[in-house]
């Protein structure tokens, strides 16, 4: 297994060089997020994921989770490890004062979470998932409601999840059965069966806080009547155990380390959040949290691969170079000489470093909606996460699957076998472009709500940063050739989606067959941005090496990557009717 070191370079560099954080922070009033504080985060974060967590990858990756007649236990160290982030304060890094958190901004928690999900991914669910229920309950719970739960979710006593999904629906909630019928105290009594439920059960906390997804007796069918509600493990009032338990635990491909469950809840009582009849609203709170998470676990185990490829590609000799020995004392050269292995390092280390600023840009709008006082700039901020939220879940994701395949097969022979690591980060990456909504769902999202449905009102908040970007930038003495190749594609952008939507109004097909290859040129084009802005700030960089580092990995994006625009435009403009002419019974063996 790859041993994880945190890349605090970079990490600097975006946050110091490329997106000013300390100048964000200062705008926005988040005094507490002193430089001082930054630093300390960053290197006792990647202390405690680097000494305390990413030990435990392999190990947890190898014994998995046990269930034993409805009691899960978690891999040897991990409840230990829990205990030690917690009482590190970890959990409570960007979470309200008003109930016990630090308060410090949204994006330093998904700093630190890099560092979590990079060092273990299984381990990391535990606590993502649980930030994810304290968002929703924090911004549609009743005082009440936030005065039980959020103090104890907080400090790491309690844990959180999110269940949606059921066996017969998938992502068609509006199909769910789980059932809330009202009772005599106020309470709801939730009957039904959920399926995929991450850290449903486990032993890492005293009690777990379950956010469910039922329909009442008199509700609307469909997805206009859902309604959400809490139900605990343990009763809040006497600590007896409610009527929901673990059916069973899947076995995975991946991420074997964080507990999958199948939960029966078996008139369990529940309370309401939010709405009658509007919990879809209220989950979605959930959702787009677990969402740019998920989305950064595409990154993280990229990031992973690529530090174990990086020194096994130094280390490994076979053959020669073409161009002649390069370490002719040696019985042959190290692999990093052959062009092949330079194609695929650069291709891991061009999409983990972007996807890093794509994180960190998408952090920082997190932060000003919630924190800015300018309504204005928060409804801008909101706007620009909504459209780059399913660009960042499915963008990311599958490039990050890329990322570990070429982390293996730079390995070789050894990429595939288990001692080595590499087939493991595979393997755990393969289930982030499905969970939280498959890729294809996040395309549809992209192109048929957001962009389409906003009649490209958000689409455009984002290509007026490009375009104002390229016009500062047009006579950059170095880069010129790079910011007309972009604002060349910003421009096609916006043509490319005034097709579609032209094509759309005939044929509504159009856009379920557009969809994938929108948000791949969509993720293209933004990284080609990020890559610039990255660029330019590494010319001012006082470290020549690392500059050099950066803009020939800029130069390879761009010449290597961001043509693959072109494929995906042309699969646009392919249009419906080769995917839709051949008719359904035609697939059959």
């Amino acid at each position: 297994m790859p041993e994880y070191k945190a890349p605090l370079r970079d990490m600097r560099f975006l946050i110091d060089n490329v997106f000013d954080f300390h100048g964000h922070y200062a705008a926005l009033g988040a005094t507490d997020a002193s430089p001082d504080m930054v630093s300390a985060i960053l290197e006792e974060g990647a202390k405690f994921c680097e000494n305390v967590l990413s030990p435990l990858n392999r190990s947890g990756d190898e014994e998995g989770c046990h269930f034993d007649n409805g009691v899960v236990t978690t891999p040897k160290g991990f409840k230990e490890a829990f205990a030690q982030y917690v009482e590190g304060g970890w959990h409570g890094v960007a979470a309200d004062p008003a109930y016990g958190g630090q308060g410090l901004p949204q994006s330093l928690g998904l700093v630190l979470s890099e560092m979590i999900g990079s060092s273990n991914t299984s381990w990391g669910m535990y606590p993502g998932l649980t930030h994810g229920a304290m968002s929703a309950i924090h911004a549609h719970g009743t005082e009440e409601q936030k005065a039980t739960f959020l103090s104890k979710l907080t400090a790491g006593e309690w844990t959180g999840t999110m269940c949606l999904t059921e066996a017969h629906c998938g992502t068609d909630l509006g199909l769910i059965k789980t059932r809330a019928v009202p009772q005599a105290d106020g309470s709801y009594a939730i009957t039904g069966s959920k399926i995929f439920i991450s850290a449903g059960e486990h032993d890492m906390s005293a009690n777990i806080i379950h956010l469910v997804l039922a329909k009442l007796p008199d509700a609307p069918a469909g997805t206009k009547g859902i309604s959400l509600f809490i139900v605990p493990k343990f009763h809040t009032d006497s600590a007896e155990r409610n009527a929901v338990h673990c059916g069973s635990i899947e076995h995975k491909m991946g991420i074997k380390a964080s507990a999958t469950c199948v939960l029966n809840f078996d008139g369990a009582k529940g309370f309401l959040i939010g709405e009658a009849n509007k919990g879809l609203n209220c989950m979605f709170t959930m959702m787009n949290h677990a969402r740019l998470g998920t989305g950064m676990q595409g990154l993280c185990n990229g990031e992973a691969s690529f530090q174990g490829a990086i020194k096994y590609a130094n280390d490994r000799l076979q053959m020669r170079a073409l161009t002649g020995a390069k370490a002719p004392e040696k019985a042959a050269d190290p692999i990093i000489v052959h062009p092949d292995v330079r194609r695929m390092l650069l291709t891991m280390k061009a999409f983990n470093e972007g996807n890093r600023a794509l994180t960190y840009f998408t952090a920082q709008l997190l932060d000003t909606a919630h924190l800015s006082s300018d309504a204005d700039q928060r409804q801008e901020a909101e706007d620009l996460l909504a459209f780059l939220t399913p660009i960042c879940k499915a963008f990311m994701t599958d490039t990050g699957l890329e990322v570990t395949n070429h982390g293996m097969q730079i390995f070789g022979g050894h990429g595939y076998i288990r001692e080595w690591g590499m087939e493991q980060l595979a393997r755990d990456a393969r289930i982030a472009p499905i969970y939280e909504g498959t890729n294809g769902i996040q395309a549809l999202d992209l192109l048929g709500r957001k962009v389409l449905g906003s009649q490209g009102k958000l689409l455009r908040g984002f290509t007026r940063i490009v375009h104002k970007f390229c016009a500062a930038n047009a006579d950059h003495a170095q880069l010129k050739g790079y910011v007309v190749q972009l604002n060349q594609l910003n421009q096609e952008w916006g043509e490319l989606t005034t097709q579609v939507g032209m094509a759309a109004m005939k044929n509504p097909d159009e856009v379920g067959a557009a969809a994938v290859d929108y948000l791949m040129y969509s993720g293209y084009i933004i990284l080609a941005y990020l890559w610039l802005r990255m660029a330019i700030a590494a010319l001012a960089h006082d470290d020549t090496d690392f500059a050099k580092a950066k803009l020939a990995t800029c130069d390879f994006y761009f010449k290597r990557l961001l043509p693959r625009t072109a494929t995906h435009r042309a699969a646009v403009e392919a249009g419906s009717e080769c995917l839709m002419s051949l008719p359904a019974e035609s697939f059959a063996l």
